[in-house]
C-alpha cells in the first residue's frame, strides 16, 4: 500500500494541533478507510518550527479554502498544483497531495481560525510563500476572479502579512502600471539611490535561503519569487538607466 507521504511520517509538528489537525485528522482518517498507511516511526513534534510535513499541510489546507472560493473547483487548478508538487516532490508524492486536497475540498475550513494558527507557528518568510503559491493557485485559469482575490487578501491579513508585503506578491501576479516598483515595495517617486536600496532589502527578505528549514524542494519553491524581483529591478534599471 501507499504511504500517506514523508510529510506525516517526518512529522506534522504545530500542524498536529488546533483547528489544521481537527481537519487533517478526518482527512488521515478518510485515506486509511481507501487503504493508505503511515510508515512505522510517524511522530508529531510539538516545537515551534515548522516542520516540512507541518507546511505541505497547512498549504494544502489553504490551497482547499481558495480553490473554492469561486464556487467552483476547476481542473486547471487541480492540474496546477499537481504540476506543484511533481515539481517539488516528486510524481508519487505529488498524487498523494490530489488525494489530500480532494478530501480537504469536502471539508468546510475555518479559514480565521486555520490563519491565526498559522501566524502563532509559522514564521514571516515561509507565510510569505504561502501567499505567493496561493494566487499561483488562483490565476490557474488565466485569471483571478474577485472573490479569490479577496479571500487571499483576507488571508495575507489574517497571516499576520504587511500591506506593502501582500502589494509586493500581489503585483506578480496582477499587472497594473506600477507592478514592478509595488515588488520592490517602493513607489516611481523614489530616487535611483533609493531604489537600489529597496532592491537590495526584498532581495535578502525573498531570498530562497530563508525557508532552507524547510528542504531544498520548499526552497527551490521559492525561487520563483525571488527570480520575480530580480526581474523587476531589471526592468526599473533599464527604465531608469541605472548602471
Amino acid at each position: 500500500m501507499a504511504s500517506v507521504g514523508k510529510w506525516i511520517t517526518g512529522g506534522l509538528g504545530w500542524a498536529f494541533f488546533g483547528p489544521i489537525g481537527g481537519i487533517l485528522g478526518f482527512v488521515v482518517g478518510s485515506l486509511f478507510d481507501q487503504g493508505f498507511s503511515v510508515q512505522s516511526g510517524t511522530h508529531y513534534q510539538t516545537g515551534q518550527q515548522t516542520t516540512q510535513g507541518g507546511y505541505i499541510m497547512s498549504l494544502l489546507v489553504l490551497v482547499s479554502a481558495v480553490m473554492k472560493a469561486d464556487g467552483k473547483v476547476l481542473k486547471s487548478e487541480l492540474d496546477y498544483t499537481k504540476d506543484f508538487f511533481i515539481r517539488s516532490f516528486g510524481l508519487e508524492t505529488a498524487g498523494e497531495a490530489i488525494k489530500v486536497l480532494r478530501d480537504l475540498l469536502n471539508q468546510n475550513v475555518p479559514v480565521t481560525e486555520v490563519c491565526q494558527q498559522i501566524r502563532q507557528n509559522m514564521d514571516h518568510p515561509s507565510r510569505l510563500q504561502l501567499v505567493h503559491f496561493l494566487f499561483g493557485i488562483a490565476a490557474a485559469d488565466g485569471q483571478i476572479h474577485e472573490s479569490e482575490h479577496t479571500l487571499i487578501s483576507y488571508i495575507a491579513q489574517q497571516m499576520g502579512i504587511s500591506e506593502k508585503d501582500y502589494q509586493s506578491i500581489e503585483s506578480m501576479f496582477i499587472a497594473n502600471t506600477d507592478a514592478v516598483y509595488k515588488i520592490l515595495e517602493s513607489d516611481p517617486s523614489a530616487t535611483d539611490e533609493e531604489m537600489k536600496k529597496a532592491y537590495r532589502r526584498m532581495a535578502l527578505k525573498y531570498h530562497p535561503d530563508k525557508v532552507h528549514y524547510l528542504g531544498e524542494d520548499i526552497q527551490n519553491a521559492a525561487n520563483e519569487k525571488f527570480q520575480k524581483v530580480n526581474e523587476a529591478w531589471e526592468i526599473i534599471k533599464k527604465q531608469r538607466r541605472i548602471v
